[in-house]
Protein backbone atom coordinates (compact mmCIF):
# COMPACT_ATOMS: atom_id res chain seq x y z
CA UNK A 1 0.00 0.00 0.00
CA UNK A 2 1.23 3.67 -0.96
CA UNK A 3 1.61 5.44 2.27
CA UNK A 4 -0.09 9.17 0.77
CA UNK A 5 2.01 11.90 3.34
CA UNK A 6 -0.38 14.70 1.36
CA UNK A 7 -2.89 15.46 -1.53
CA UNK A 8 -4.55 18.19 -3.41
CA UNK A 9 -6.66 18.33 -6.84
CA UNK A 10 -4.38 19.85 -10.07
CA UNK A 11 -7.06 22.22 -12.29
CA UNK A 12 -5.60 23.48 -15.39
CA UNK A 13 -7.78 26.61 -16.14
CA UNK A 14 -8.07 27.86 -19.52
CA UNK A 15 -7.43 31.46 -18.04
CA UNK A 16 -5.21 31.17 -15.43
CA UNK A 17 -5.91 34.66 -13.99
CA UNK A 18 -9.35 34.40 -13.99
CA UNK A 19 -9.27 31.56 -12.27
CA UNK A 20 -6.78 32.64 -9.12
CA UNK A 21 -9.35 35.47 -9.11
CA UNK A 22 -12.39 33.40 -8.99
CA UNK A 23 -10.91 31.05 -6.27
CA UNK A 24 -8.55 33.82 -4.45
CA UNK A 25 -11.26 36.93 -4.46
CA UNK A 26 -14.75 35.43 -4.96
CA UNK A 27 -14.52 32.31 -3.48
CA UNK A 28 -11.93 33.85 -0.55
CA UNK A 29 -9.79 30.50 0.06
CA UNK A 30 -6.37 31.53 1.54
CA UNK A 31 -3.12 31.16 0.02
CA UNK A 32 -1.28 27.67 1.14
CA UNK A 33 2.04 28.74 -1.80
CA UNK A 34 2.82 30.57 -4.74
CA UNK A 35 5.76 29.33 -7.26
CA UNK A 36 6.80 30.40 -10.51
CA UNK A 37 6.15 33.43 -12.84
CA UNK A 38 4.16 34.36 -15.22
CA UNK A 39 0.51 33.32 -16.27
CA UNK A 40 0.81 30.60 -15.75
CA UNK A 41 2.14 30.70 -12.12
CA UNK A 42 1.04 28.40 -9.54
CA UNK A 43 -0.85 29.45 -6.53
CA UNK A 44 -1.81 26.37 -4.19
CA UNK A 45 -5.13 27.07 -1.95
CA UNK A 46 -5.98 25.33 1.23
CA UNK A 47 -9.43 23.29 0.94
CA UNK A 48 -9.79 22.34 4.97
CA UNK A 49 -7.95 19.43 4.95
CA UNK A 50 -6.62 19.39 1.21
CA UNK A 51 -5.25 22.07 -1.20
CA UNK A 52 -6.37 22.98 -4.76
CA UNK A 53 -3.80 23.75 -7.13
CA UNK A 54 -4.33 26.47 -10.01
CA UNK A 55 -1.25 26.37 -12.16
CA UNK A 56 -0.57 26.02 -15.93
CA UNK A 57 -2.62 26.32 -18.76
CA UNK A 58 -5.31 24.51 -20.67
CA UNK A 59 -7.05 24.82 -23.99
CA UNK A 60 -10.14 22.57 -23.08
CA UNK A 61 -12.04 23.45 -20.01
CA UNK A 62 -11.71 20.32 -16.96
CA UNK A 63 -13.07 17.56 -18.16
CA UNK A 64 -16.72 17.83 -16.74
CA UNK A 65 -16.83 14.59 -14.35
CA UNK A 66 -14.82 16.99 -12.39
CA UNK A 67 -16.31 18.25 -9.30
CA UNK A 68 -15.16 19.83 -6.01
CA UNK A 69 -17.13 19.63 -2.81
CA UNK A 70 -15.98 21.97 -0.02
CA UNK A 71 -17.91 22.38 3.66
CA UNK A 72 -18.84 25.57 5.04
CA UNK A 73 -20.27 26.05 8.55
CA UNK A 74 -23.05 27.92 7.48
CA UNK A 75 -24.51 27.26 3.33
CA UNK A 76 -27.00 30.39 3.97
CA UNK A 77 -23.97 32.82 4.74
CA UNK A 78 -21.95 31.12 1.99
CA UNK A 79 -24.66 31.63 -0.51
CA UNK A 80 -25.36 35.30 0.23
CA UNK A 81 -21.24 36.49 0.56
CA UNK A 82 -20.62 34.33 -3.11
CA UNK A 83 -23.82 35.75 -4.84
CA UNK A 84 -22.97 39.56 -3.52
CA UNK A 85 -19.41 38.36 -5.20
CA UNK A 86 -20.60 37.69 -8.71
CA UNK A 87 -19.98 34.14 -8.00
CA UNK A 88 -21.89 31.78 -10.71
CA UNK A 89 -24.65 30.46 -8.14
CA UNK A 90 -26.07 27.01 -10.02
CA UNK A 91 -28.75 26.33 -7.47
CA UNK A 92 -29.00 27.81 -3.70
CA UNK A 93 -28.93 26.09 -0.62
CA UNK A 94 -31.75 22.83 -0.31
CA UNK A 95 -31.47 20.67 2.38
CA UNK A 96 -31.07 16.93 0.68
CA UNK A 97 -32.73 13.78 1.46
CA UNK A 98 -29.73 12.62 2.94
CA UNK A 99 -29.85 15.60 5.12
CA UNK A 100 -26.99 17.98 3.94
CA UNK A 101 -27.66 21.54 3.24
CA UNK A 102 -25.97 21.67 -0.72
CA UNK A 103 -25.54 24.34 -2.51
CA UNK A 104 -24.21 23.86 -6.25
CA UNK A 105 -21.71 27.07 -7.81
CA UNK A 106 -19.82 27.18 -10.91
CA UNK A 107 -16.01 28.16 -11.37
CA UNK A 108 -14.82 30.37 -14.78
CA UNK A 109 -14.24 26.80 -16.82
CA UNK A 110 -17.73 25.63 -15.72
CA UNK A 111 -16.54 23.53 -12.91
CA UNK A 112 -18.99 22.60 -10.80
CA UNK A 113 -18.61 23.06 -7.04
CA UNK A 114 -21.14 21.62 -3.85
CA UNK A 115 -20.82 24.17 -1.31
CA UNK A 116 -21.95 21.65 1.89
CA UNK A 117 -23.50 22.69 5.21
CA UNK A 118 -23.50 19.29 7.96
CA UNK A 119 -26.23 20.25 9.86
CA UNK A 120 -25.44 19.31 13.60
CA UNK A 121 -27.87 16.32 13.99
CA UNK A 122 -26.60 14.29 10.21
CA UNK A 123 -25.05 11.18 11.22
CA UNK A 124 -21.48 12.27 9.59
CA UNK A 125 -21.48 14.47 12.93
CA UNK A 126 -22.34 11.63 15.04
CA UNK A 127 -19.31 10.13 17.71
CA UNK A 128 -20.53 6.94 19.11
Amino acid sequence: MVHVLSGRILLRPTDPERSRAFYGEALGLAVFREFGTGPERGTVYFLGGGFLEVSGRSEQPPAPGLQLWLQVADAAAAHKELAARGVKILRPPVKEPWGLIEMWVADPDGVRIAVVEVPEDHPMRYRP
